[in-house]
């Protein structure tokens, strides 16, 4: 049955999760609270519709949706401003906030929607940096409360990280989980933690090649071609703990082993690493690591991994191809390099 979403904030990641959900068939009310004039009102009214019409049209572009479709998906997102606010606020199944990441706009927006709240919604914070733990006071129903986070675009990336303090009840987890299961998305849950799961592996990452082009490593060109054709596609087909298993969690122990000695204590290993070295988890080869492989038959999954990964770089451009292991390096019939060359990259000056 269809749901009505409220998101109490009407800029970018309110905007997408409103295409989100009116893709999948549910309405989507963007609620605007500031006190503007009827005429400010009306023009963002048709910025928000404009750019989720927009969205849209992409999305048939790329093959998701009939173009024949767009227009009925479009009329399920609507908008209110701050005087039908109480009146949309009141209907919402869901209630996603999306206002700046400041703790006043934040008391702000709850204040302003909790009175009309429905008291069997589901509201949920869309923040990236704080803690549900810490956002679950400014609500008048902690228990309905947790916070879901979204990636970038939010209408198209799966993954929403959901996270719930001690008071959120299993049921007010468990009924968000479903609807964001039925409209596609992968929710996946963690504690009460800064930077969720995907900002805190994603800073890392992003600060450590921000810091090889600072360092003379490479150009910003080589790192993103060996990041795309060389670490992303990887992890795209399995997780960073399934790939220590599959490698063997001996090959990170000494690595980073190195790796700490060489550039510092951003590459100490964490403990657990160090116990499950002890404990001879080794991952694949043992047996068990941070999974439990028991009877499986671990030829047929090392071919499913390799199966993935084939297929998404052949999706890439840069699959080995038959043709290439016909003839030898430098005959007549060898094609040109299989891998693309980076294109579109702005000019790194030096």
């Amino acid at each position: 049955m269809p749901a009505l979403i409220g998101l109490i904030g009407a800029g970018r990641m309110g905007r997408g999760i409103a295409q989100a959900f009116a893709f999948a068939g549910h309405e989507a009310i963007l609620i605007d609270i500031k006190r503007r004039s009827a005429e400010q009102v009306e023009a963002l009214r048709r910025e928000c519709l404009a750019e989720i019409d927009a969205g849209v049209s992409m999305m048939a572009r790329l093959g998701a949706i009939a173009d024949s479709s767009t227009k009925q998906v479009v009329e399920r997102a609507r908008f209110a401003g701050w005087a039908d606010a109480p009146e949309a606020l009141g209907r919402c199944d869901v209630l996603f906030e999306c206002v700046p990441e400041t703790v006043e706009a934040k008391r702000s927006a709850f204040a302003a929607a909790c009175p009309d709240i429905r008291d069997d919604a589901v509201i949920a914070s869309t923040t990236s940096t704080m803690l549900s733990s810490e956002l679950a006071a400014l609500v008048s129903r902690p228990e309905r409360f947790l916070n879901a986070h979204w990636l970038n675009p939010a209408f198209l990336v799966p993954v929403v990280e959901l996270s719930p303090h001690a008071t959120t009840s299993a049921q007010a987890l468990q009924a968000l989980e479903s609807i964001l299961r039925g409209i596609g998305k992968r929710p996946v849950r963690c504690a009460a933690s800064p930077g969720y799961i995907v900002p805190r592996l994603q800073s890392l990452i992003l600060n450590e090649a921000a810091r090889m082009v600072e360092e003379g490593v490479a150009s910003p060109a080589q790192i993103d071609e060996a990041i795309r054709f060389g670490f992303g596609f990887r992890y795209a087909t399995m997780g960073a703990l399934e790939f220590i298993d599959f490698g063997g969690l001996d090959i990170l122990y000494h690595a980073n082993r190195y790796l700490e000695g060489a550039l510092g204590e951003r590459y100490r290993l964490a403990p657990v690493v160090e116990r499950y070295m002890s404990e001879g988890r080794l991952g694949v080869r043992s047996g068990r690591g941070f999974y439990t492989y028991g009877e499986r038959d671990l030829a047929d999954y090392r071919f499913e991994i390799c199966r993935r990964q084939f297929r998404l770089l052949e999706q890439l451009g840069a699959a080995p191809r038959p043709d290439t292991a016909l003839h030898p390096p430098g005959s007549a019939a060898t094609p040109g390099p299989t891998t693309p060359q980076p294109d579109g990259l702005p000019s790194t000056g030096a």
